[in-house]
């Protein structure tokens, strides 16, 4: 399985919803599981929920700020 591969599908996909990204920062598990249809051992579901979250640094910002900041990332590629 390429865990490369599913973070830039599962990032893709957040920084277009932010609702999605809600529900990332609530559950990241069961969101995997279920919208990505993810079931990977804990070891690699720990790799993918870090590489998420380190490729949409969403650390220390709320969930208005940081929809606002990947809409302004996504405008800045003309996504």
């Amino acid at each position: 399985m390429d865990i490369q591969k599913i973070i830039g599908d599962v990032v893709a996909k957040l920084t277009s919803n932010p609702d999605l990204i809600k529900s990332f920062l609530a559950n990241p598990v069961e969101l995997l599981e279920k919208t990505f249809g993810i079931d990977l051992p804990d070891e690699q579901i720990n790799q993918v929920i870090e590489g998420v979250k380190g490729k949409i640094d969403l650390g220390n910002i709320d969930i208005g700020q940081a929809a606002g900041v990947l809409g302004k990332l996504k405008g800045l590629f003309g996504k």
